[in-house]
């Protein structure tokens, strides 16, 4: 049976919305990276598209990991109307995110010739990486802080900060792609590593405008910014049980899609330039297909927090729902939309005739990803269960994707096209286990304490 309930509806879409514009824009910055960079040269296209695969990782792990876990007890929290553990649980959380940009930040400064080694053996492509990633790295030590602060407080229900955040940050980065890559306004002509000091600059101010909100506007939790350091070990034990399987998942995930990249890189710089352009316009368009993730993240964690458990079966059936249709919505405007797409790129008919047809495949499989991942990630995630989804996601992504993209490319000698379904071949896969996993309802777990130590 459907929800009928309005406000059901108008709580979904609100928050998907909101979190699909700031998921948008987020995205935008690297598709103006991408655009501008692209204009510029494919080799250092193919060469940043490198090194955000690194930023891939960490935002996976940030984001879909300790993010994501502490989501899912903020809302607990929330919905059981305790806000002292919410406070305490998202300054342990902080102090993870940093340590782990701090890890980042390390390997990457200290060996970034090794690293970008892994991921392409053109040397060209990989003297264009070093230049990138020697001012990206700094970013590693912001962008984790800043997206922990942003996710776990959507289980609040403020979500206006992202997308106020994310618009400042496109913006911003706009404009100094324009100035610092070509030379414009009597500024020195920068190329890739303009573009890297534009992403740096974007992130410091992200970051300031998160903390300063944080710390002195946001009246619900009145966070203390020396409260990001002060040791506290209570909730130690439950946010390492709920946020470590999801850290997990979000590595796992994470390094299978940089060694996706490897794969692809080892291939030929126009199978790279083309993934890169391809992968960024399907996360522009799959904004709002991937912003129901976290809007059913609070939705089904303030439900379960409450004691509403017999509100769940309903719930989990009218969000299933609602996946596929925007997933089918999805596919229709990539397919209308994907000519008009790369008239703005300046590239060889070989790549972009090879993008065309990356993009024409990505209609399909968008339809597939955008019930599955929502319905993992979302559904059960939100209900507590942080274990499935990284049993799930390694399984498909190390047991199936690689092996066999990687026979596909270098045993197999097969297409690109081949090879490029191959690597999407979790996305029809993984339907079939998470759905019937959410229709048992055996996901729920309560995550909260009956009282805390003060």
């Amino acid at each position: 049976m459907l929800v009928r309930d309005k406000k059901f509806y108008a709580t979904f879409f609100k928050l998907s919305a909101l979190m699909a514009a700031q998921n948008l824009l987020a995205f935008g910055v690297n598709l103006a990276d991408n655009i501008m960079l692209g204009r510029y040269s494919e080799t250092t296209l193919a060469a940043a598209a490198m090194v955000n695969q690194i930023q891939y990782l960490l935002q996976m792990i940030s984001i879909a990991g300790i993010g994501a876990g502490t989501l899912v007890m903020v809302a607990q929290y929330w919905g059981k109307g305790e806000t002292e553990p919410i406070r305490r649980i998202i300054a342990l959380a902080a102090k993870f995110a940093l340590s782990i940009g701090f890890v980042f930040f390390s390997i990457t400064f200290i060996l970034p010739q090794g690293v970008l080694s892994i991921f392409t053996n053109d040397v060209a492509v990989r003297a264009e990486g070093v230049q990138y990633i020697r001012i990206m790295c700094f970013t590693y030590l912001i962008f984790p802080l800043e997206s922990l602060l942003v996710t776990s407080l959507r289980g609040i229900r403020v979500v206006l900060l992202g997308t106020a955040v994310s618009v400042v940050s496109l913006f911003t980065n706009i404009l100094l792609n324009y100035i610092l890559i070509y030379g414009n306004w009597g500024a020195p002509e920068m190329g890739i590593r303009g573009a890297a000091f534009a992403t740096l600059i974007s992130r410091a101010i992200e970051l300031g405008i998160v903390l300063i909100y944080v710390c002195f506007f946001e009246r619900k939790l009145r966070l203390k910014p020396l409260s990001f350091f002060k040791p506290d070990a209570y909730y130690l034990s439950d946010f390492i049980k709920v946020a470590l399987p999801v850290m997990l998942s979000g590595a796992s995930w994470g390094i299978g899609m940089m060694l996706q990249i490897v794969i692809l890189g080892h291939m030929s710089q126009t199978i790279v330039a083309a993934n890169s352009i391809a992968a960024t316009v399907y996360q522009v368009l799959t904004s709002f297909s991937f912003g129901q993730v976290s809007s059913s993240n609070v939705i089904i964690g303030n439900t379960v927090g409450e004691g509403r458990l017999d509100l769940i079966k309903p719930y989990s059936r009218t969000l299933q729902l609602l996946y596929v249709l925007s997933g089918i919505a999805t596919g229709l405007l990539l397919l209308l939309v994907r000519s008009f797409i790369l008239d703005v790129y300046v590239l060889e008919a070989a790549t972009r005739d090879l993008t065309y047809t990356f993009i024409s495949l990505l209609t399909i499989v968008v339809v597939f990803a955008s019930y599955q991942y929502p319905a993992a990630s979302g559904i059960v995630l939100g209900g507590g269960n942080t274990k499935y989804p990284v049993i799930v996601e390694t399984l498909f992504i190390w047991l199936c994707v690689l092996p066999l993209s990687a026979l596909s490319a270098f045993v197999w000698d097969l297409p690109p096209v081949v090879t490029f379904m191959f690597l999407k071949a979790d996305q029809f896969l993984k339907c079939i286990p998470n759905g019937i996993v959410v229709n048992r309802y055996r996901w729920v777990r309560i995550l909260t304490r009956e009282g805390e130590k003060k």
